[in-house]
């Protein structure tokens, strides 16, 4: 009796870490598709060519997905191309010379005794 229930638990055992190494192994999918990952296939793919070579490509697949957003694309910019960035900065710089020019003229005019 001992001896079946010892070998039910063997499976049991065996069935629970073979499922378990492929859902691990599908971590990096999963997060390319929640990310929106244009490479997701590839990801997939390679998540089960790594399971064949001892898991050695495993990191390189979760580096791979993480490294994608959808707002952003790769990296760690805003998404947007570095001529619109420098355009919103130069709006940003006359934006404050005429908040600047605003108060400059405001304290010209207190010192003269037109102000309030």
């Amino acid at each position: 009796m001992l001896d079946y229930f010892a070998l039910g638990l063997l499976i049991f055992v065996g069935l629970v870490l073979f499922y378990g190494i492929i859902v691990l192994h599908d971590i990096p999918y999963e997060i390319a598709v929640h990310r929106n990952h244009p490479h997701q296939d590839a990801i997939h793919a390679t998540g089960w060519v790594s399971l064949f070579t001892l898991h050695a490509l495993w990191p390189f697949l979760w580096i791979w997905a993480m490294l994608y957003r959808e707002d952003r694309g790769w990296g760690f910019g805003d998404g947007k191309s570095p001529q619109n960035h420098v355009l919103r900065l130069e709006q940003q710089v006359l934006e404050l010379q005429q908040r600047l020019d605003r108060l400059e003229g405001t304290s010209a005019a207190d010192e003269r005794g037109e102000g309030i």
